[in-house]
């Protein structure tokens, strides 16, 4: 689904892995991945945001669709990637997802 930015954020999911992919006309892909632990916990490793994306907030768009899409599916998030957790930490709205240590 494209917004009026003409920013595409998508979802891959496979059986144990899956990522978010933000697109836009003329820019390099961004990219949040994680790991599903179970069926009710998925555990953030990694967020990578490309130069031509720096400074316009797309990594935390990308936070925020997990977060939202935790939400909506009843999972907790383990954010092991930094720039995920400082998102989390610095929006105490999105906080209700975390969840505990994978098993």
């Amino acid at each position: 689904m494209s917004d009026d930015t003409g920013i595409e954020i998508t979802e891959e999911r496979g059986e144990t892995k899956g990522r978010y992919v933000a697109r836009a006309p003329g820019k390099p892909d961004a990219e949040l991945t994680y790991s599903i632990a179970n069926e009710h916990l998925i555990i953030v490793d990694h967020t990578f945001v490309p130069d031509d994306w720096r400074g316009s907030g797309i990594g935390k768009r990308l936070v925020e669709r997990v977060v939202t899409d935790a939400r909506a599916r009843g999972i907790r998030i383990v954010p092991l990637c930094p720039f995920t957790k400082a998102q989390i930490e610095k929006h105490p709205e999105w906080q209700d997802v975390l969840g505990g240590r994978a098993k």
